[in-house]
């Protein structure tokens, strides 16, 4: 068991490969493996304007103290975030741009994924990993528009992490200057506090949901850049507090960026696409500055060569 969020971490299968335990244990390069405990217990990560996240646990683990529990979380964090940043930079060397997608199950996150890709596969390269508990029904869909997906199942466990991403970027080999998406498996809480690489978390939230969500939900909501607020089609025929929910979408995270879409409709695609393509012209630019600047440095090391 997680001790950072209480999941089962036992029976994760990615997509072709055979079955494995994941149990926070790594092969490092160097041949170290780390293993770490799994006990219970409950973290709430909580942003700052530093943007780092400040971690408190509750440790329910019998005979394990709260300086314990705290050191066993942190490691795993840590851990994970170093995968996390071999992830990102890998993302950085080569253009890539990497979205987190995360949702309550059934906010239509599929569906407008589907759509999305079908507006953009004929001009940028498009991969996809997909999380869910079981099945690979998500991925196949994801195939049927004709970009590559990969599925991982993460048995009892409620969340995807850097290690997982990491093996899916083995096995897809994404091309330079490409879209990367990460459909994240359906769960508001413990995605929030596991990074994978991405460069942007995109929290999807449904009109058929609750507009208290941000508020129940805080993490997952300061954790994202973009809320996209799906099935708009669908509000004549509900109570739904449109200007309610991205009240308090902004009270958690005042600089979120709010997008009303339809997957059904189109409504508000647009504007979502816009965006996507701003964040692709952003990772290109990044990468061409990197590699002048490296051919800087590298001629410059010529002439010192030459002088010497």
């Amino acid at each position: 068991m997680c001790a950072v969020c209480g999941c089962g971490t036992d029976n994760v299968r990615i997509e072709g490969q055979e079955q494995q335990d994941h149990d926070h244990g790594h092969v490092h390069a160097d041949g170290t493996v780390h293993s770490h405990a799994h006990e219970h217990a409950h973290e709430h990560a909580h942003g700052h304007e530093d943007g780092h996240e400040h971690t408190q646990v509750h440790s329910h683990a019998p005979g394990l103290s709260q300086t314990r529990m705290v050191q066993i979380e942190q490691d795993i964090l840590a851990k994970n975030n170093a995968y996390a940043a071999a992830n990102r930079q890998y993302f950085d060397e080569r253009g890539i741009f990497a979205l987190n997608l995360v949702s309550s199950p059934g906010s239509g996150k599929t569906t407008l994924l589907v759509k999305t890709i079908e507006a953009l596969r004929a001009r940028v390269p498009i991969q996809v990993v997909e999380g869910d508990q079981q099945t690979t029904v998500d991925a196949e869909r994801i195939r049927a528009t004709g970009v590559p997906a990969l599925q991982i199942n993460t048995g009892k466990g409620c969340h995807l992490d850097g290690h997982m991403v990491g093996h899916a970027l083995e096995r897809l080999q994404p091309v330079d200057d490409s879209l990367f998406l990460i459909e994240n498996v359906g769960n508001l809480v413990c995605p929030a506090a596991f990074a994978l690489g991405e460069h942007h978390k995109v929290v999807i939230l449904s009109v058929t949901e609750g507009e208290d969500k941000p508020l129940k939900y805080p993490d997952m909501f300061r954790a994202a850049t973009v809320l996209l607020l799906n099935k708009c089609d669908l509000l004549p025929y509900l109570t739904f507090n449109v200007e309610q929910a991205l009240a308090n979408a902004r009270r958690v995270n005042p600089s979120i960026i709010a997008i009303r879409v339809s997957a059904t409709t189109g409504e508000g695609l647009a504007s979502w696409l816009a965006w996507l393509d701003a964040g692709l012209q952003a990772q290109r630019a990044r990468r061409s500055e990197s590699v002048a600047t490296l051919k800087r440095r590298v001629a410059e090391l010529e002439r010192q060569l030459a002088q010497s």
